[in-house]
């Protein structure tokens, strides 16, 4: 199990779902610290780091990481589709 360690960004974002919404990305996070291949590798200004795709509340969300070690993920930034790349190329 890989350890995650989450950039203040993504703690601001976590803290501001609903139970519900929360439950969601717990199961998400999980199944990443089991396999860190689980998002998709971006290219180009976003090299190094990798995108999750999920569904919650019938709306598109997405979860970006960067593999720090083999032990350790750094969680980077959470949240609905619109703007997600916008924001995450100011990082």
């Amino acid at each position: 199990m890989k350890e995650l360690s989450l950039t203040s960004t993504f703690a601001r974002q976590i803290k501001k779902l609903h139970k519900k919404q929360k439950a969601v990305v717990d199961v998400v996070l999980t199944q990443l610290a089991n396999n860190q291949l689980l998002g998709e590798s971006k290219t180009a200004d976003l090299e190094g780091i990798f995108v999750v795709k999920f569904m919650m509340n019938r709306q598109e969300w997405l979860l970006a990481y960067r593999a720090i070690s083999p032990d350790e993920l750094k969680l980077l930034l959470l949240g609905p589709r619109e703007n997600f790349y916008r924001e995450l190329k100011k990082k």
